[in-house]
């Protein structure tokens, strides 16, 4: 489930990442640490490793992964729900053809790593995870996520013991690639009603117990709760902004103990937000005042010119 969606549902161990400081974009913790030669699995786990947070934004098509990549940006992550809306779909509606073939088209169309919002992955069993993770890898990209909800709302979140295999099963198929891959497990019982944060913390020390190079429970909405998930677990923890009620700077995430920081879908909803407000000025007002804020077309242009230069063939 993509967080940015979190309104439409009821509501230890030191960490290495808890060393304070962010990085901004133009100056991404993972943009000096990585060998340039190195695979892109390889660099993006080393943007792990370095000091500080760093940004992983969202985008939704080639279009909005060119302008963010043109940005300065290290690496980017897909948004399940981002690529659902720009298809006119609902999210979880996406099929795994259609995913896979996003992924394809988002490495390709950039140079830097590209990880994968998966969802709860291809299947509910832990082979089933596997396969997702096999099936992801082949894409070229440098990493995924997947999630314990099983995509039913009257039964949302994978009891513990499945959930921690499909972790497992996951884990393994990702080490036993050729090439590097970082696996991140998401843990959704906030998005679900289930408000217990032990419960939530329990399950990503789980994860991590399992494999899971990275985890992630969305749906933390203050700075406390942040840290003590981040204090609870070795690996790094990703965290969400962008969603109602949660509005930290960089380095007050950073401080908090968070390595990685995803937008989830609210730069598609943000595009898409702006488009229902220009298309509504015009239906209801019959004035056009919304092209004062659109970006002009040299700007857009010279961006995917530079982008499509930049991925020529050497």
């Amino acid at each position: 489930m993509d967080p940015g969606l979190e309104e439409i549902s009821a509501k230890g161990r030191k960490n290495p990442a808890r060393q304070g400081g962010s990085v901004m974009p133009h100056e991404d913790a993972g943009a000096s640490l990585p060998d340039p030669a190195a695979g892109a699995g390889a660099r993006f786990r080393a943007m792990h490793g370095g000091p500080g947070a760093f940004v992983i934004p969202n985008p939704w098509d080639i279009g909005s992964a060119r302008i963010l990549a043109s940005m300065g940006f290290s690496c980017l992550a897909t948004t399940s729900a981002g690529l659902a809306f720009s298809l006119g779909l609902p999210e979880g509606q996406v099929s795994r053809e259609a995913v896979l073939a996003h992924c394809r088209a988002l490495v390709r169309a950039v140079d830097i790593p590209v990880s994968a919002d998966l969802e709860k992955g291809f299947g509910d069993m832990p082979e089933e995870a596997a396969q997702t993770i096999a099936a992801a890898a082949q894409t070229g990209l440098a990493g995924c996520s997947l999630e314990d909800h099983t995509g039913d709302p009257g039964d949302p979140i994978y009891p513990f013991d499945l959930a921690v295999a499909r972790v497992a099963a996951a884990a393994r198929a990702a080490r036993a690639l050729p090439g590097d891959f970082v696996f991140t497990a998401r843990c959704e019982n906030l998005l679900w009603g289930r408000d217990d944060l032990g419960e939530a913390i329990a399950r990503l020390q789980a994860y991590e117990a399992a494999g899971a190079d990275v985890v992630y429970a969305p749906g933390l909405h203050d700075l406390d709760a942040i840290g003590r998930v981040c204090a609870a677990v070795r690996v790094p923890v990703n965290v969400v902004m962008g969603m109602p009620g949660a509005a930290f700077t960089l380095d007050e995430l950073a401080q908090a103990g968070a390595k990685r920081i995803s937008v989830g879908s609210a730069f598609a909803r943000l595009a898409y937000g702006s488009l229902l407000q220009a298309a509504g000025e015009v239906r209801t007002r019959g004035s056009f005042t919304f092209a004062r804020g659109a970006a002009s077309f040299a700007t857009l242009d010279g961006i995917f010119k530079a982008a499509e230069d930049r991925m020529l063939p050497k």
